[in-house]
């Protein structure tokens, strides 16, 4: 009850809190958000319980879109993995599998990434370095065997040749006998973060949006398990975005690829409930649960608001999370450990259905096995000893997080006023907006490390003189790219070549034509055509894109 008594205890309560010492540090969030020293139920007396937080399962899904939380199911465990050749991920995914993870998680290294294959010039040193080197249909399908495609669900984070990676994964499937209907899975396929964080993007944006689409529109209707994209805004907040501008552009994007494929004149509630998304998990541990909260009702509302979607389906936001890379440091690693349990904690206390942890070791090299283990007895040990799965939203009610939760939508929404006044995410790309307001953001935070308004343990404060790594490190063997590049020149060899002629000929038809290119990009798998191939032929049509510098 807010009344004359609890304003003058209030006022009386901050009167003497400014008088008390402080430590000196700054108190703000890693965002830059000012923090009170104090919430009360002043902060969040306008809130209608119904109608803004409710109860789990129920619209606006502030709490969560299962009425039961994880007492139904625990979140998914699916720990990124990918380095070396295709035998050697092969071998560590039938590793953590064996250790009690529940689903496959693929990194593919940076020429895979950028759609060139093992022996273009380009790739010469990068082949294995950062994750696994696909580069034909005989690659994925040893990455896969003796996986059982129909029982694991598998993630791929791949972007701008994410239509030739599936492409090859559906052919393994055929290959396998399995259905389409039968496989589970998640592609990242989020181009237009691409532009504005990670920078791993070919064609331009126009275009990679019609790929997208064609990709949503063969998904819903011959892979209706399969999530045919994943809205990132993981690595936005890992170019150095703050929270808020994490939310508000990830779902920005998320709502861009609602309304292109909505004008193709698909029915939202058809694609919609396939469309999943992707955060980052940083340190800040209010400031993210409160994200990941608004983050759901935010979502809800515009899909059923704006978008008049009727399912319920189509108005959850799923979504996976992954600690931050960015808060992992090479001094003192073993600190990573500590970072990466509480920010999972965070992930977990805001609903996440899926979780990455980070390996201490991260910023030195891919992950070894007894790293990747810890991580992944992390998160078993958040699940399985601490009893946060017992309740369904714990910290809802709290009026620091409710508050939180509540200055978090009031900006996405501010922010996503100010992308439509520059007609949409696209031209905003175009013009450097995000880009501008991501690069500020990170010159702010690098600013306050530097004159130690913040502190990193070990970084800035508590350092190490002298100190010594002794950590076990992954290295990948030059061998392994002389061995990619020997398979790969076998196999060009060994091909029929009129069909290699035919099934790029296809694709052109297709690009000109605007047919469905997920089809054609199948039966080019099949035909022994190779990513690298592939993407050029596409370059043709659609060209590369150059991105404006930004000041």
């Amino acid at each position: 009850m807010i009344n004359n008594d609890f304003k003058r205890a209030k006022n009386e309560y901050f009167e003497q809190s400014v008088k008390l010492k402080t430590n000196g540090m700054k108190f703000t969030s890693v965002s830059g958000e000012d923090v009170q020293v104090l919430y009360t139920p002043e902060e969040v007396h306008e809130i209608n319980y119904l109608h803004d937080i409710g109860f789990p399962g129920e619209y606006p899904f502030t709490r969560g879109i299962h009425p039961n939380g994880y007492r139904g199911k625990i979140w998914t465990m699916r720990q990124f993995a990918g380095f070396g050749s295709p035998e050697d991920t092969n071998s560590r995914f039938k590793y953590l599998l064996s250790k009690g993870q529940t689903g496959l998680s693929v990194a593919f290294d940076l020429p895979t990434l950028m759609g060139y294959d093992s022996d273009a010039d380009l790739s010469e040193g990068e082949v294995g370095i950062c994750g696994v080197a696909i580069s034909s249909l005989q690659d994925m399908s040893t990455l896969l065997d003796g996986i059982p495609l129909d029982k694991v669900s598998t993630s791929m984070t791949i972007n701008s040749p994410a239509a030739m990676i599936f492409a090859f994964y559906l052919a393994v499937a055929k290959k396998q006998g399995i259905g389409f209907d039968k496989l589970r899975g998640t592609l990242q396929n989020d181009i237009l973060k691409e532009y504005i964080a990670q920078k791993e993007y070919i064609y331009p944006p126009r275009q990679s949006m019609r790929i997208i689409a064609d990709m949503i529109e063969y998904c819903t209707r011959e892979v209706p398990q399969w999530n045919p994209v994943s809205v990132s805004g993981y690595h936005i907040r890992e170019a150095g975005s703050t929270a808020v501008q994490e939310l508000a552009y990830t779902l920005a994007d998320g709502f861009a690829y609602v309304e292109e494929c909505m004008a193709r004149g698909m029915d939202v509630d058809d694609f919609a409930p396939r469309i999943s998304y992707f955060f980052n998990s940083h340190l800040d541990f209010f400031e993210e649960i409160a994200k990941f909260r608004a983050a759901k009702r935010i979502y809800a509302r515009r899909m059923k608001e704006k978008y008049g979607a009727k399912n319920a389906r189509s108005w959850w936001l799923r979504f996976h999370t992954q600690t931050a890379g960015c808060t992992l440091t090479a001094q003192q690693p073993e600190n990573n450990i500590v970072r990466t349990a509480f920010q999972a904690l965070a992930a977990v206390l805001g609903g996440t259905q899926s979780l990455h942890t980070n390996s201490m070791d991260e910023t030195l090299a891919l992950p070894s096995e007894k790293a990747v283990k810890i991580a992944l007895r992390t998160q078993q040990v958040l699940a399985y000893e601490t009893g946060v799965i017992n309740s369904v939203d714990p910290l809802g009610g709290s009026y620091y997080v409710e508050s939180l939760t509540n200055k978090m939508e009031e900006e996405a929404n501010k922010i996503f006023d100010e992308i439509d006044s520059l007609g949409g995410v696209i031209p905003a790309i175009e013009i450097g907006y995000f880009q501008k307001h991501i690069s500020d953001a990170a010159y702010r935070y690098q600013k306050e490390l530097e004159n130690k308004e913040k502190f990193v343990v070990g970084v800035n404060e508590f350092v190490e003189e002298g100190e010594k790594v002794d950590i076990p490190i992954l290295q990948v063997s030059p061998e392994v790219e002389k061995r990619q590049v020997e398979q790969l020149r076998e196999l060009k060899q060994s091909r029929n070549v009129e069909l290699v002629k035919a099934s790029l000929n296809e694709i052109t038809d297709a690009a000109i034509n605007s047919k469905n290119l997920m089809p054609v990009f199948i039966k080019a798998a099949e035909n022994n055509v190779t990513l690298g191939e592939m993407v050029s032929e596409l370059k043709k049509h659609f060209g590369i894109y150059e991105e404006s510098a930004v000041f």
